[in-house]
């Protein structure tokens, strides 16, 4: 069975994307700790991120890091957060996640909700800055 991730690699499930390689997808969360809250996925779908290969990851290292920099840009934040839990959805997957403070790292308290304009100003504001 494929995972949601898969399912909008595929576009069966719409997302607001911010990059797109031949391997790798970045798009929005859809429930945000922070606005740019950012998904960035390998297009093959493994289940552990550590599961993928050297050389791949490296890639997928490289194609986040161009995301969050551009995250950075678009966002204002002091930094970006990169987190991997990768227990809610079976396809690796890291977070990126402008902050100001550890606080905006914790997953344990309560989503955001943007309108859909804002969440496709967002990736679009981001998409502008993105330099692969």
């Amino acid at each position: 069975m494929s995972s949601v991730f898969s399912k909008i690699i595929s576009g069966e499930i719409p997302a607001y994307k911010v990059a797109e390689n031949d391997m790798f997808l970045a798009f929005l969360d859809i429930a945000p700790l922070a606005k740019g809250h950012t998904l960035v996925i390998p297009k093959e779908e493994y289940d552990y991120l550590f599961d993928i290969e050297d050389d791949i990851i490296g890639e997928y290292m490289i194609f986040t890091k161009k995301i969050a920099k551009a995250i950075k840009a678009a966002i204002p934040c002091i930094k970006v957060g990169m987190s991997v839990i990768g227990l809610e959805v079976p396809h690796a997957h890291i977070h990126l996640i402008p902050m100001n403070s550890v606080v905006e790292m914790n997953f344990s308290k309560d989503k955001l909700r943007f309108s859909e304009h804002e969440m496709a100003e967002v990736s679009t504001k981001i998409r502008q800055f993105v330099q692969l």
